[in-house]
């Protein structure tokens, strides 16, 4: 059976279409990221509500974003091909983009104890600071974990022991259980003791035994 078709309009109720506007934006930003992020491309989205108030996203900046849209509408030649002023925006764009990564990678190297050789004082003082700052919240962090252990085990000690006087306490509940089962049967065989003796007594008088 076929899927009967949605039409599409206005909805007349003011919250209901405020509430579909709020639900319907996220899921698209929520797309928009998704683009930008599993296709490495640079994605810039506007939206206006009804009552005129800006949402956009952006995965990089929207204002390079918007410069690049007005070159490609500008400069775009008969052919198709972008403009001269356009790749030289791009390779500026990809040329920060490259210096970036290799001043993090080197900024890496420097973290970890390599070509320390190329710094002068001033930079290996502030490098050291780095690292000691680093360090310290490293050391506040790893102390944290370990005062959270320390009481997961305190909290675990606790409950063992609760559980071990449970046990115990049931323990002894029942030894003491087994001991009066054993004082009641001795008490019974006690008793019926001289009831024996007594009957042989009186068979001993009847036969007239010596």
């Amino acid at each position: 059976m076929a899927r009967e078709k949605i039409e599409f309009k206005k909805i007349d109720n003011t919250t209901a279409r405020q509430v579909t506007f709020s639900k319907r934006r996220r899921g698209l930003f929520k797309k928009a990221e998704e683009l930008a992020v599993l296709c490495d491309s640079d994605v810039g989205l506007i939206v206006f509500s009804a009552s005129g108030k800006l949402y956009e996203y952006a995965s990089s900046s929207m204002k390079e974003i918007l410069e690049r849209r007005e070159l490609h509408s500008k400069n775009l030649h008969s052919n198709g091909q972008p403009s001269l002023e356009l790749q030289l925006a791009e390779n500026s764009t990809s040329s920060k983009l490259n210096n970036e990564v290799a001043s993090k990678s080197r900024h890496l190297r420097f973290m970890s104890g390599e070509e320390l050789q190329r710094l002068s004082i001033d930079e290996l003082q502030q490098l050291e600071s780095s690292i000691e700052a680093g360090l310290n919240l490293v050391m506040k962090k790893k102390g944290e974990k370990i005062m959270s252990e320390i009481k997961r085990l305190q909290e675990k000690g606790k409950q063992l022991i609760e559980e071990n006087a449970r046990l115990s306490q049931l323990v002894r509940d029942i030894e003491a259980e087994c001991d009066e089962g054993q004082w009641s049967e001795s008490m019974s065989c006690n008793s019926n003791g001289p009831l024996k003796d007594s009957d042989s007594s009186d068979t001993s008088l009847e036969l007239g035994l010596p």
